[in-house]
């Protein structure tokens, strides 16, 4: 009998396949993420600091790409799926599913941080949600700039730690040059996010992920903090969705021109000593 449900529930499609597994690799990452900010803000620093917050993030990449991995590859990042597509390593047709699956468990990630939390959400604030002020919550779900900082230097912020993103992405996964031992990609992932949050997250929060921050937005407008979550820091919401998107691609670009177009494998006549060829990878 279980066998024959377990029949009925396998899913043939691939591309279905793959907007599952980005949905549940992406509900991982977030959960872990939006519930250590959670702890820290409701908690008054008393349960946590903002590196618990790095440390949550780094975990959630990890264990977000070994759940989705094997299946879509595991981008949970709008950003990295846009640049696939126009570099040519994904069809565009799989583009729709992707997204919505990173969307999707963004979106129920904000959903579940929100429900457990509830109640000391609702004694912090004693009911009123709000984005500025002394009982602010808003920044738990989704990012927003520091006070002093410009929409320009905002923008500059997300579009580097983006590129420093792709960039050690690309490190980690070149065979042609001298990739991550196998197995240990997801870790070294997670670490990179940690390192960015570490250095450049003061500025912006470091959303360096459209899936990381709207579906949280649009979850935080419907939940009772309003319209204001567009709306504040001189409307900051399109920032995270535009400069990572941008920065993916100048990080793959960067990495291409400085790196890969170069390595060519070694002739195997012998190199211009007339030894035999030796593979440096």
């Amino acid at each position: 009998m279980l066998e024959k449900i377990q029949k009925m529930l396998v899913v043939r499609s691939p591309t279905i396949r793959e907007l599952l597994a980005e949905a549940l690799g992406m509900y991982i990452l977030m959960v872990f993420g939006l519930s250590s900010a959670a702890q820290v803000v409701l908690g008054k620093g008393e349960f946590g600091q903002y590196v618990s917050i790095n440390l949550a993030f780094g975990i959630g990449v990890t264990l977000g790409i070994h759940a989705a991995g094997g299946i879509s590859g595991a981008h949970l990042n709008a950003a990295i799926t846009i640049m696939h597509c126009i570099l040519g390593n994904l069809p565009w047709r799989k583009l729709p599913a992707y997204l919505l699956g990173q969307f999707l468990g963004s979106f129920l990630a904000a959903a579940t941080v929100f429900d457990t939390y509830y109640d000391i959400l609702y004694d912090y604030t004693k009911g009123n949600f709000t984005v500025t002020g002394p009982t602010a919550t808003a920044s738990i779900f989704s990012t927003y700039p520091h006070p002093c900082v410009s929409l320009l230097g905002g923008f500059f912020t997300e579009f580097m730690a983006t590129v420093m993103l792709l960039l050690g992405i690309l490190v980690i996964h070149d065979e042609k040059n001298n990739a991550a031992l196998k197995g240990t990609q997801a870790m070294l992932t997670g670490i990179l996010v940690l390192g960015i949050g570490l250095g450049m997250g003061m500025t912006t929060g470091y959303a360096i992920n459209p899936s990381r921050d709207l579906p949280p937005r649009i979850f935080t407008a419907i939940a009772g903090w309003g319209m204001d979550v567009f709306t504040a820091g001189n409307y900051w919401w399109w920032i995270p969705v535009v400069a990572p998107t941008l920065g993916s691609l100048v990080g793959s670009l960067v990495y291409k021109l400085f790196i890969d177009v170069h390595n060519q494998s070694v002739p195997e006549s012998g190199n211009e000593k007339g030894q035999p060829a030796i593979e440096t990878s």
